[in-house]
């Protein structure tokens, strides 16, 4: 009687264990006919990178002939490659006189701890102006803008103001200047804005500058006597033949974006990838873009290596884009 008993006990409970399961799972059963929801997923659509890049333009650095233009004229965030402009100004000081390359730059407070990419400048530190420049296209540091265009121009907002009247005098029509360094702005500020086919005629204006390519060829270079060690984020040089500048830039809402240079015999070509989904492909495309302007370029003489070298010293042309 006793076992009897016991065996209906554990059939009941066995029976209740099986009634439990059959009901929850008749709970998640989705009736026919009806569409199961799903989590609902925002979209930062403040996010501004594509794949392969937002726009992309090469051009023959003498003539500014235009080789490959796809959506050239497109506007995006160029980011670090905008401390092309802060290297010209400088540069263009330099010419005139106003500064020179050994001149000591006393570091602002304002340019201590900016954040991002950065060589960890301390208040009251002094540096010459070409350790900085080194700095800025080699490490591509945020602080070394900051403390270079409080130098040169007494504080950033000057320093803006003298690059975006910069922009207007090359005619770059479609850029506006925000930041010295290409960060994100703060909540309330705007984002630095430019397009492959401006950032074409950057880069040939700061070409023109010999000293140019000494800072954006150099792979690692040091600071602080040689304590402080700094990598180029350009990752073409030694990779692609006669790549030796210019600038990268990155940040997560802009994507990946280059200004790429490279010269082989007497031609030089410009290509430009402006917000790339990944880096990855930005570099590949880059690649690509200077290996197909060199393919594409018009072959060189004695005599057009000397008109195009004349062009590009006395004057930055702004042709229309045109696409081949």
């Amino acid at each position: 009687m006793v076992t009897s008993a016991r065996f209906c006990l554990i059939g009941m409970v066995i029976l209740t264990i099986f009634a439990s399961s059959a009901s929850a799972l008749n709970k998640r059963q989705v009736h026919p006919g009806k569409v199961q929801k799903q989590p609902f997923k925002t979209v930062d659509t403040s996010v501004i990178s594509r794949d392969p890049y937002i726009g992309a333009i090469v051009v023959d650095a003498a003539t500014g002939q235009v080789i490959f233009n796809d959506n050239g004229n497109a506007k995006g965030y160029p980011a670090s490659v905008i401390k092309l402009m802060d290297l010209l100004i400088i540069l263009e000081n330099v010419k005139q006189g106003t500064v020179k390359l050994t001149d000591r730059v006393l570091v602002a407070p304002e340019a201590a701890n900016v954040g991002g990419s950065q060589v960890y400048l301390k208040k009251a530190e002094t540096f010459s102006i070409d350790d900085l420049l080194y700095a800025l296209m080699v490490k591509s540091a945020n602080d070394a803008a900051v403390a270079l265009a409080v130098h040169v121009a007494g504080s950033k907002e000057a320093f803006i103001e003298v690059m975006n009247r910069k922009a207007q005098e090359l005619g770059m029509a479609s850029t506006h200047f925000y930041s010295v360094n290409g960060l994100p702005p703060q909540r309330g500020q705007a984002y630095d804005e430019s397009t492959p086919h401006d950032l074409t005629i950057l880069a040939r204006a700061v070409l023109k500058y010999p000293d140019t390519l000494r800072y954006t060829s150099t792979k690692r270079s040091t600071l602080r006597n040689g304590t402080f060690s700094m990598g180029n984020h350009n990752h073409l040089l030694g990779v692609v033949r006669g790549c030796d500048g210019l600038k990268t830039g990155y940040f997560f809402k802009a994507g990946f974006s280059i200004v790429a240079t490279a010269q082989r015999n007497k031609a030089r070509i410009i290509a430009i990838v402006l917000g790339s989904r990944s880096l990855r492909t930005r570099d590949f495309k880059a690649k690509e873009l200077l290996e197909k302007g060199f393919t594409l370029l018009p072959p060189q003489t004695p005599d057009t290596v000397h008109t195009q070298t004349a062009a590009i010293t006395n004057h930055i042309t702004n042709k229309p884009n045109r696409r081949l």
